[in-house]
């Protein structure tokens, strides 16, 4: 028997898509399993060894099938193997199904009276596969009709709409409990003993250059008063950390430096400085902020 794939590639293929089923199935985070897990590559070689032993077995096997084979039935088989694929009788019979076609043998059964130029037609058979399609074109036409004309079922747009509107709930939700998506409207004072011990050690290593240790000020204003060039409070305080201060002349952007909940934790910590009244203070800078009066989301 002709075989239409050679034993090499199908041995190739077998291998390798079971390699791909491993791999997809086996959680070896950044790793290929077979390098995380020796097991795996001990499975594939194994496996390996297994479908070539195989391939080798069969092929034994019908050489020793056609070594018994009378000489005519060995002519029969070389014959056989000659044979194009679509010559074969299943492939005909596949066909067959597929198409429905006349044998060219019947042709005259079929032959309709139209002449054009010499050129006669056929009244052949609608493939079946083309027929069932079409049936089911109808059947599809007919229960779209009725789902979205007649019962009024959300289409492509609606549906769109509601799950932007709907990812747009999601996102605020999910906003509320993530600390590095936090922002300056979701943002929160922390009060414990650990969060702002963090929040001194992060000023004392980025802001104390310009604001002092003690933030009594230096380059920058004095951060213990109640004066504020662009609002105090939790909410502002963090915007101005995330966005600078003022253009030209204010504090850089930190949120290239620092999280979110960093700077959380930095703004709340130097809200908890109020009233500490550091040695040799800077003048105050700014204007005296009241948490009732204020609007807008700036700091200092």
């Amino acid at each position: 028997m002709k075989k239409l794939i050679p034993s090499y590639v199908r041995v190739l293929v077998i291998f390798f898509f079971v390699f791909g089923v491993m791999e997809y199935f086996i959680d070896s985070g950044e790793q290929p399993a077979f390098i995380k897990y020796p097991m795996v590559s001990l499975f594939l070689f194994v496996f390996l060894f297994l479908l070539i032993a195989i391939e080798i077995t069969m092929q034994a096997i019908e050489n020793i099938t056609y070594q018994m084979l009378s000489e005519e039935d060995k002519q029969k088989s070389i014959v056989a193997a000659t044979v194009s694929y679509k010559e074969s009788a299943w492939f005909k019979n596949l066909m067959q199904k597929l198409t429905k076609t006349e044998p060219i043998e019947n042709e005259l059964d079929i032959l309709l009276d139209h002449d054009y130029d010499g050129i006669k037609e056929l009244d052949n058979n609608l493939p079946p596969w083309w027929v069932y399609l079409f049936y089911a074109s109808i059947v599809f036409g007919a229960i779209y009709l009725i789902r979205f004309e007649i019962m009024g079922a959300d289409n492509q747009e609606m549906e769109l709409k509601k799950e932007l509107a709907q990812a747009k709930i999601d996102v605020a939700e999910y906003m509320k409990t993530a600390p590095d998506l936090m922002d300056e409207k979701t943002v929160t004072l922390l009060t414990e003993p650990a969060d702002l011990a963090e929040g001194k050690t992060i000023f004392t290593t980025n802001c104390a250059a310009c604001h002092r240790a003690d933030a009594g000020g230096q380059i920058g204003p004095n951060l213990t008063d109640d004066h504020w060039i662009l609002g105090g409070g939790i909410k502002n305080i963090f915007h101005t950390l995330v966005n600078g201060g003022r253009d030209g002349k204010g504090m850089i952007s930190w949120k290239g430096t620092l999280k979110p909940k960093e700077m959380q934790k930095v703004a709340s910590y130097i809200i908890s400085l109020k009233g500490s009244n550091p040695v040799d203070p800077k003048a105050p800078d700014g204007e005296i902020w009241v948490e009732e009066a204020a609007d807008a989301p700036e700091a200092k």
